[in-house]
């Protein structure tokens, strides 16, 4: 079930993806005045396992599992399953895997929850990434995400406007300040032309985690949201 979104805060997730834990850890302590919510990645997945979860829970996160998890159906939905016991609030799954894939995942994530008595995760089908400049494939992908039975889907502040049109929420990436170096991201929108175009979250990374200041980052991204 989608959250409600009843604060500005709510709709951006901060991209944990800045080395080790120790450093996300610094990170995120500094930056939970303006994210409601934190994204593990693979990256601080691999060093701190589902440690990293309830860390950056106590400080306060609902947490975003970035995993991408892709694979055949009964791998991916018994993955799910741990991880939807986990207590994330977010996990998402390769759209390129196909409607059988994703829909024993959402099934492992939802049996999950219920095992342990929590909310089931937010379900989100990764369509295209945001350093491809190939969209080709999105309409078939944001299908598959919706037969599947994905509450929403990863996709840039681009396609926003398609995947409302076809009844999901949107998890947004590619998120960039006005003037900040866009890396290696081919699909962006700054804060204000995501949320205009009915984007529901943002993932807010290198544009404050890579910043000179952070904190004031964050806060010009939090202010063009508000």
């Amino acid at each position: 079930m989608k959250p409600t979104l009843l604060e500005p805060r709510d709709r951006l997730v901060l991209a944990l993806d800045v080395g080790g834990l120790n450093e996300a850890v610094a990170l995120a302590r500094e930056l939970v005045p303006f994210f409601a919510t934190a994204k593990v990645g693979i990256e601080l997945y691999a060093e701190a396992g589902p440690d990293a979860f309830s860390i950056i829970h106590d400080l306060g996160f609902a947490v975003f599992a970035d995993l991408k998890l892709h694979d055949i159906p009964n791998t991916v939905g018994r993955t799910a399953r741990v991880l939807g016991s986990s207590g994330v609030e977010f996990l998402n799954f390769h759209a390129a895997g196909g409607i059988e894939m994703m829909r024993a995942g959402i099934e492992g994530l939802r049996y999950g929850a219920e095992s342990v008595g929590i909310p089931s995760p937010v379900a989100l089908g990764v369509t295209v990434l945001t350093s491809s400049s190939d969209v080709s494939v999105f309409p078939e992908r944001l299908d598959a995400a919706r037969v599947a039975g994905c509450d929403g889907v990863v996709c840039s502040a681009l396609e926003v406007k398609q995947a409302i049109a076809a009844g999901l929420s949107t998890m947004v990436p590619g998120v960039r300040l006005a003037g900040s170096d866009v890396d290696d991201q081919a699909r962006v929108a700054t804060p204000a032309e995501a949320i205009s175009n009915g984007a529901d979250w943002l993932v807010i990374g290198r544009t404050v985690t890579s910043a000179a200041d952070p904190v004031a980052a964050a806060a010009a991204v939090l202010a063009e949201v508000s």
